[in-house]
């Protein structure tokens, strides 16, 4: 007897035309039923984190958790809000980039997911492959786009004053949205009548890049060597722009999972209040995760130096100063209301883990199957060293958490943590960047 058989992008259209997807099905095969996704989200803030000084009399408003008398951890009044996803939340110290000191310190969110040689880069580039674009590599041909990049100011801003987190294959910066409407539209917007015109338009447009990659090719062949060099780089943007169009192609007919879109408020904006345009934006990643439009997103919270509008976020919530002067106070008051600020961080962030805890997939909850990366760049006052890093999520890859985990005074790379995150994925990547290899913890399961 012949087992039935569905196949994994299989819908039930109903009266009007009327399609939804259906949930992914025991019929589907054993290797659909398998094909659980695993996500990564890196989240960033500038300027680092409050780490007042013994001085200050204030050690409860550390970012970093302590060690209480019985060797539980124990959570901090800027990081408080996290305790209900405990047993979800690793913490990470002594973090930092090999490059980064070499480098002007404001230059860290450059380097935050690439760990690259800023200070010597190779010629013809500035930057290296940021982690969640090498992850995007591997998952973009399970999902809908294959990265999606968030931030504050929205762009790419500029070299050591970025306005986002992601860059290529060829190093160069990718640009960030910052326009909970425009993210929306992008991700979830799927009007039934424009479809036909949909496909013709992205048919149009690969039949360009054909016809543009055949006379590049052509006259690649009389070209020098310097030349050459540079068509390659153009070469293989034209390569990504290729894949991304038939990817587009491949999914327009393919119905989105229904979901519920009543709370979110896309009219929310970065010069609004500050509390709802993050959350919106949170909102927005969850509900692409949850309906597996994307595998990989980044979102910067904020630019370093004080640059953009977040840098007045903290005003607006009442505190004294700027971001980026809060982040140079050397008085009690100063570091009492930057941890005020990282208090009002993790609330946010909360609200996405929250999100992402009430999400399901077939074998757990979303965040049970994704990897969500927090930190900065700098641990206070631009010190590149001692990098504020926070794991949450990935249950269901064989990560365990609740710790504080710290290779005593030894510092580590973060590159290695980068490469511990690729490993516990799945990927089996020969290194990332400058790693030596992957954590040795109880942490990562690799």
């Amino acid at each position: 007897m012949s087992r039935f058989h569905l196949d994994r992008r299989a819908f039930l259209s109903g009266a009007g035309g009327m399609a939804l997807a259906l949930p992914t099905l025991d019929a589907m095969g054993e290797e659909v039923a398998k094909d659980i996704p695993k996500r990564f989200c890196g989240i960033y803030t500038a300027n680092g984190m409050a780490l007042p000084r013994a001085e200050h009399g204030i050690p409860e408003w550390s970012w970093f958790p302590r060690t209480g008398e019985k060797g539980e951890l124990v959570y901090g009044k800027s990081i408080e809000p996290l305790l209900p996803h405990r047993d979800k939340i690793s913490f990470f110290g002594g973090m930092y980039h090999p490059n980064g000191p070499k480098n002007d310190p404001h230059i860290c969110s450059d380097m935050w997911l690439t760990g690259a040689p800023l200070q010597n880069p190779k010629p013809g580039t500035f930057n290296t492959t940021s982690l969640d674009q090498v992850i995007a590599e591997h998952t973009k041909e399970s999902c809908r786009q294959p990265s999606l990049v968030v931030s504050i100011d929205a762009g790419t801003g500029y070299q050591s004053r970025t306005a986002t987190l992601s860059f290529g294959q060829d190093g160069h910066p990718i640009n960030a949205e910052n326009n909970p409407r425009r993210i929306f539209n992008r991700l979830f917007r799927a009007d039934a009548n424009s479809r036909d015109a949909e496909h013709a338009g992205l048919q149009r447009q690969i039949k360009l890049v054909d016809a543009v990659t055949a006379s590049a090719k052509a006259l690649d062949q009389q070209l020098g060597h310097t030349d050459r060099v540079r068509m390659d780089q153009y070469m293989t943007s034209l390569n990504e722009i290729e894949s991304r169009l038939a990817t587009s192609e491949r999914w327009i007919d393919i119905p989105l999972k229904q979901q519920d879109y009543s709370h979110l408020n896309l009219d929310a904006t970065n010069e609004g209040d500050p509390a709802e345009f993050y959350n919106t934006m949170y909102e927005l990643i969850a509900l692409a995760f949850d309906a597996d439009i994307t595998r990989t997103v980044t979102f910067m919270l904020n630019r370093e130096d004080g640059m953009g509008i977040s840098d007045t976020f903290p005003i607006r919530l009442g505190l004294s100063t700027t971001h980026h002067r809060l982040s140079h106070a050397v008085d009690k008051e100063g570091q009492w209301d930057f941890a005020k600020y990282d208090l009002f961080l993790s609330q946010r962030l909360v609200h996405f883990l929250d999100k992402l805890t009430e999400y399901k997939d077939r074998n757990g909850t979303v965040l049970d199957n994704t990897v969500v990366m927090f930190g900065s760049g700098a641990s206070t006052t631009h010190y590149v060293h001692n990098l504020p890093t926070l794991i949450a999520g990935g249950g269901n890859m064989g990560m365990k958490h609740g710790q504080y985990w710290k290779d005593g005074d030894k510092e580590t790379r973060m590159s290695n943590l980068h490469y511990s995150i690729l490993r516990t994925m799945g990927f089996e990547d020969a290194s990332f960047s400058d790693s030596t290899g992957t954590i040795s913890n109880s942490v990562f399961p690799v």
